[in-house]
């Protein structure tokens, strides 16, 4: 009976490198091929006795070095809230195994590293359905941009041995998630008017231990969502003037409500004309979200990306550009997903489908904008 990746841990590949052995030589030495020893390296198969103990002699070690039954559950600080029996995906951020539930569309089509099965003071109990190789070579990746997924898709197609976890949140709470250890990097747009800057002043603001690099993925426009057609021909933030607008808003931290709250500024609506908008104070949690309810008919405009508009087919008003960056903490830098990831960013299959989703310039894409200490 054969022995898969689920039920039995490998650290042949480790030991053979660390022995200065490539896999062709390994292999004669076992007296197996290399497709055999391959096999037994990716964990798709699990050897016999005697090539488990024929292996280990070549390497100076023993069986147990190499093969271990991985353990049944595991303890993990879990992100977010989840009832119990819920699915989740696992990834190690520095010293920590984080648990990251599997909700919405997401549960439905995404592959789970194990089940929530207890809750203790800090930590949860994990039931795994794998083994623990998978959430060391995970990224968890935060932030509100749709081609976010996209990037992480793709690069998950180039190097299907590692994976990119991402996790819907707005800038803020993708910086301030980051900044608790809660993932390896975040995508962020957010705009300083008063210094007309984007991403550095904020970044500045929170601790992080550590230099953090700020990376450049592309500039997006942004600007307001209206119905398809432009019914009520809304060309700006001043039609919102008179209450006759239905707005919705975006959560605050978000970087449309920080880019909607400055356009408002700069056309000198008061704190409490800005509060009286109908709609003002309804929000929601991601731009597609605020789209849908344009599409609905739920609200007359939006603030947002142009992606979120031609998404839906809505009409989009052009207002500003701005910078789409990643937050990596050096630390981070050498995941290997998280190269992966940089690497995919800048290649011209992804830049093809990112240019048909509308609004984006990924001209200096890949380029370092600053480094934080």
């Amino acid at each position: 009976m054969s022995v898969t990746a689920s039920v039995l841990q490998t650290f042949v590949q480790q030991r053979r490198k660390e022995a200065g052995l490539g896999p062709t030589e390994l292999a004669r030495r076992a007296e197996i091929t290399r497709q055999a020893l391959h096999n037994i390296e990716a964990g798709t198969s699990a050897p016999s006795a005697v090539v488990a103990f024929r292996l280990a002699q070549a390497l100076s070690c023993r069986v147990d070095d190499l093969f271990c039954l991985p353990p049944r559950t595991i303890q993990a600080r879990l992100i977010g809230t989840a009832p119990l029996g819920s699915r989740v995906q696992l990834a190690r951020v520095g010293e920590s195994l984080l648990a990251f539930p599997l909700q919405g569309s997401a549960g439905l089509t995404h592959r789970a590293d194990g089940m929530f099965a207890e809750r203790e003071v800090e930590q949860v109990q994990v039931e795994l359905s794998g083994n623990l190789d998978l959430p060391a070579r995970s990224a968890v990746l935060m932030g509100c941009d749709p081609s976010l997924d996209l990037l992480a898709a793709h690069t998950e197609q180039t190097a299907p041995d590692l994976r990119v976890i991402t996790r819907p949140a707005s800038s803020g709470a993708a910086l301030t998630e980051l900044a608790a250890g809660n993932a390896h990097l975040a995508g962020i747009h957010l705009w300083d008017a008063k210094s007309g800057e984007s991403n550095l002043p904020f970044v500045r603001r929170l601790i992080f231990g550590g230099p953090v690099h700020v990376i450049a993925l592309w500039t997006w426009e942004q600007g307001l969502l209206t119905a398809a057609g432009n019914p009520r021909g809304i060309q700006g933030v001043e039609d919102l003037r008179g209450g006759n607008l239905r707005l919705i808003n975006r959560d605050p931290g978000a970087g449309s409500r920080l880019m909607l709250d400055g356009w408002l500024d700069a056309a000198n609506f008061s704190v409490s004309g800005r509060q009286a908008l109908p709609g003002y104070q309804d929000e929601v949690d991601s731009p597609m979200e605020a789209a849908r309810r344009v599409q609905a008919g739920a609200a007359d405009v939006a603030p947002g990306p142009r992606v979120a508009a031609q998404a839906l087919g809505l009409h989009f008003v052009p207002l500003q550009h701005e910078h789409f960056d990643l937050i990596v903490p050096e630390e981070h830098l050498s995941h290997p997903a998280i190269r992966a990831l940089l690497h995919t960013a800048r290649s011209p299959a992804f830049l093809l489908e990112l240019a048909a989703l509308g609004g984006y310039d990924a001209a200096q894409v890949g380029q370092t904008r600053g480094i934080i200490a």
